[in-house]
């Protein structure tokens, strides 16, 4: 890479252009020796008041490679070694323990946040960017770096000043931060949001597998949908704070999609250019057979020089001498016909991709949306994506959002899902989960990568209910004038035969069973001031669809009463409740005046 690099920088007016935004916007980690650069966010760690000259910079302008990808694309062919620099062959090559760990991490995450669609391929994009694939994939078999990669203690000269946070327990430095491993991640920001993903159960940041599920999460972070180029965005740029950051990583992160393959650890290439120019770096070892600017390996040479058996760049010969007048005048030279051999020759059209052949989105028999509160749906999402013809067009990634003021989401606790379309040209939606807030719900399906028109489903939320209301016991409920009730009455709510949890409730005693007016006599409850009341509201069942309803009482009217319990969703049940006075007992016998 660092002898294409040096041939771009001689190139013309374009190609310097190029050059010139790598050099002076895009910038590296370190390789084996070299001190990488810390990572810090607004939400990671509170800087100190010396830090003032960090802001803007979530990174403290700390350094990172700044190697653009090939010119041509990468081959997906694997190879046996590194290669020649700038073939296409060895950039596009990943250690194959550090390519595994981001694979896994993608998987991972698919679980765990699916509406995140987080690509693997962003992955290496940073890891590329940070570390150069881990130095390169030196990485023992469990994922852990041979030797840690540490960035430059963050003491405010030339990076942000972030005062040591964990005594050196990461980075061996007590006295200030610095980014450790693969991914780079400062101690502050690995203490909340490290994972362990080879399930050794640490948690290390100079372990891949560890260091590229905590970046994983750390770019899922706040609902952040990466199908969405804002999102994208924002999540790189919440990584490095620079736009210069977020181009040169949507660079390499193209490049990767385009193919890629596995090489050996150890065996990966070593980018050569960083934003700050090597400074305070030690010397940078290289691969076999991989240069850095300014350094040959033999049989290598640099640019515009040879060694003996090669068929590199040899000389022009001197321009020819113009002849004396009589001579036969001068010759001028041609202008080549031929452009020169590494000019890049214009890409190809390239054929409409599925999603350009979108028109519109039709519903594919999705139904009736309804559920109560805090159950699934019974039904899915169907839509199918159609041209213009109306033939149904497969392999179109299709996101379905939940709008609008709603808990309702989709299983997993998302309120977003990108579903790609079968080959009827259907996707379908993870299960939809109904949140406690009831009412109308939208779910809004659009096309990724097309400004089409959305395709609204309404769904209804409704409050839970009980169709049926039993006594949990059949002990009559009696009771003195003026006394209280010795048992109090509980009942279990159910819906179709299964247990109603948290139905709301009302409890009122009424003058008859033909007059649901309340009563204003006999039995009654008492409130939290202690005072009468016969009707009770705001009333749910538990989580086993029980409902207990407090103390009663009577005052001294006796007869028999009513008590009516009635649920949402229309389940009644009316108890009896029995006011009567004690019998007297009967008298004893008189005496026989004879005996």
């Amino acid at each position: 890479m660092a002898a294409q690099f040096g041939r771009r920088l001689r190139k013309g007016a374009a190609t310097t252009a190029v050059a010139a935004v790598a050099v002076a916007a895009l910038s590296a980690s370190q390789a084996p020796g070299v001190n990488d650069h810390g990572r810090q966010t607004a939400a990671d760690a509170t800087p100190s008041p010396e830090a003032s000259g960090s802001r803007g910079s979530a990174t403290g302008n700390s350094p990172y490679y700044t190697d653009l990808p090939p010119l041509k694309s990468p081959n997906p062919a694997p190879t046996t070694g590194p290669g020649p620099i700038g073939t296409g062959t060895t950039e596009a090559g990943i250690p194959a323990t550090v390519l595994d760990a981001y694979k896994k991490a993608e998987s991972a995450l698919r679980e765990a946040k699916p509406g995140c669609n987080l690509p693997w391929q962003l992955l290496a994009a940073i890891g590329r960017v940070e570390s150069g694939q881990a130095r390169g994939g030196r990485v023992k078999a469990d994922g852990t770096t041979l030797k840690p990669i540490l960035g430059p203690q963050l003491d405010g000269n030339g990076f942000a000043l972030i005062k040591d946070t964990d005594d050196g327990a990461y980075d061996g430095n007590s006295s200030y931060d610095q980014a450790v491993g693969p991914m780079q991640f400062i101690p502050s920001t690995w203490a909340w949001a490290g994972r362990d993903g080879n399930a050794d159960g640490k948690k290390d940041p100079n372990n891949v597998y560890d260091a590229a599920l905590a970046a994983g999460h750390y770019l899922c972070r706040n609902n952040w949908d990466l199908s969405q180029q804002g999102d994208l965005d924002r999540a790189i740029l919440s990584y490095n704070n620079s736009r210069d950051y977020l181009n040169l990583v949507m660079r390499w992160l193209e490049y990767y999609r385009k193919g890629t393959h596995e090489v050996p650890d150890g065996t990966g290439t070593l980018p050569g250019n960083r934003s700050d120019g090597g400074a305070g770096a030690s010397p940078t070892p290289t691969l076999p057979g991989v240069t850095t600017p300014g350094t040959t390996t033999p049989g290598t040479t640099t640019p515009g020089t040879t060694t003996p058996g090669s068929s590199g760049p040899k000389p022009s010969p001197k321009p020819d001498r113009p002849e004396k007048p009589g001579g036969g005048g001068t010759t001028t030279p041609k202008p080549p016909t031929t452009p020169p051999a590494d000019t890049p020759s214009p890409p190809p059209t390239a054929p409409p991709t599925p999603t350009d052949t979108v028109d519109h989105l039709e519903d594919a028999g999705t139904g009736k949306l309804a559920a109560m509160a805090g159950d699934a749906f019974d039904r899915r999402i169907s839509t199918r994506a159609e041209t213009e013809a109306g033939k149904a067009v497969a392999k179109v990634r299709v996101r379905f959002t939940i709008v609008g003021d709603t808990d309702t989401t989709f299983t997993g606790g998302e309120s977003v899902a990108t579903v790609a379309t079968n080959s009827s040209g259907v996707a379908v939606t993870p299960a939809l989960e109904a949140g406690e807030k009831t009412g109308a719900v939208t779910v809004r399906a659009t096309v990724v990568g097309r400004a089409l028109p959305g395709l609204d489903y309404k769904a209804t939320v409704t409050e839970r209910a009980a169709d049926a209301l039993v006594r949990t016991g059949d002990a009559a409920l009696t009771c003195a004038p003026g006394g209280e009730f010795a048992n109090r009455v509980e009942v279990k709510a159910t819906y179709k035969g299964a247990v109603a949890d948290g139905v709301a409730a009302t409890a009122t005693l009424v003058k008859s069973a033909d007059d649901p007016t309340v009563t204003d006599k006999g039995p009654y409850f008492k409130d939290a001031d202690g005072k009468t009341v016969r009707t009770l509201t705001g009333l749910k069942t538990d989580a086993k669809g029980l409902l207990k309803l407090p103390e009663l009482y009577a005052d001294d009217t006796t007869g028999t009463f009513l008590l009516r319990i009635t649920t949402a969703g229309g389940a009644t049940l009316t108890v009896e409740l029995t006011v009567a006075a004690a019998e007297a007992s009967a008298p004893s016998p008189s005496a026989d005046p004879s005996a």
